[in-house]
């Protein structure tokens, strides 16, 4: 059962980015690889500020072994699948919101495998995940599908329009109906990493994450949100693969995940209101 939702929850991701696809151009895909101030201030605020952030956090609570390594893996992990979604919902331009996705999910191919190096060099611990392992998971929930549907709407607009939005609506309604058992599994489970330093550290580190991404998100207002969100929201997929990888022995270390990852959820929606708000103030 644990493997058929998983692999569900899967589909919807894989199904949820093809419909961002069909709304897509291939100018979009690789806008920022043209803007390099851009790509580095969001390498900057994603890859190098995040995890110096990971191991601040970590520093001042006496954390569970399985929260520790949470912190590490969503530290390291690329751009999240559902960043479109949010970040167009709260103003950000498209070309910015897909090229960094692509950016982020192309160079995590790279950037992963080093930022484990130097997370090893600094902590002492074991962290070694083989780049093709991060490749096929990035291809597989990012670039595949979201490749594929700029391909059919280059082919065939029309219909790219029609699908688009019947498939991303299948695709929320598979990702709720398989998120049930695993928030309950979830609730099960994480019990023993739930304390009062968890809370706080977690809520730091995707607070500082969601500062990070507004002051680097560059002058314009639109790109601030899209930055922010993929900064302190990160890709769950890869996250679990990188903690089951490295620390197989460490079961609770996938329910830390989770975790964070509602916690998060819970802190951009009191994000995006802000960043709502301050739109229409702008708005004369």
């Amino acid at each position: 059962m644990t493997a058929v939702i998983l692999l569900a929850l899967k589909a919807s991701i894989i199904l949820s980015v093809f419909a961002i696809g069909l709304k897509a151009t291939f100018a979009d895909a690789t806008f920022l690889f043209r803007r390099t101030r851009h790509l580095i201030r969001a390498l900057l605020s994603m890859n190098v500020l995040m995890p110096l952030t990971a191991l601040a956090v970590g520093a001042p609570f006496d954390l569970h072994p399985a929260v520790k390594i949470a912190l590490v893996v969503i530290a390291v992990s690329p751009t999240p699948p559902v960043l479109p979604k949010k970040a167009l919902k709260a103003g950000g331009t498209e070309a910015y919101t897909i090229g960094l996705l692509v950016a982020a999910a192309a160079l995590s191919i790279v950037v992963i495998p080093l930022s484990m190096e130097v997370f090893e060099r600094l902590t002492g611990v074991s962290l070694v995940m083989r780049a093709g392992a991060v490749a096929t998971l990035v291809l597989t929930t990012i670039l595949a599908p979201l490749l594929a549907g700029i391909l059919v709407r280059t082919v065939a607009p029309g219909p790219a329009d029609r699908m688009a939005h019947p498939i991303a609506a299948a695709a929320s309604v598979l990702l709720v109906v398989c998120g049930i058992p695993v928030v309950v599994g979830l609730g099960q489970t994480a019990l023993p990493v739930i304390t009062d330093g968890t809370v706080l550290s977690f809520a730091a580190f995707a607070l500082v994450g969601f500062v990070i991404g507004h002051l680097l998100g560059g002058p314009e207002p639109d790109n601030r949100p899209v930055l922010a969100i993929a900064t302190a929201t990160r890709h769950p997929a890869v996250a679990l693969a990188i903690a089951h990888e490295n620390f197989p022995e460490q079961r609770l270390a996938g329910a830390a995940v989770f975790l964070y990852l509602i916690l998060s959820g819970i802190l951009s929606v009191l994000y995006l209101s802000w960043m709502k708000r301050e739109r229409r103030g702008r708005t004369p």
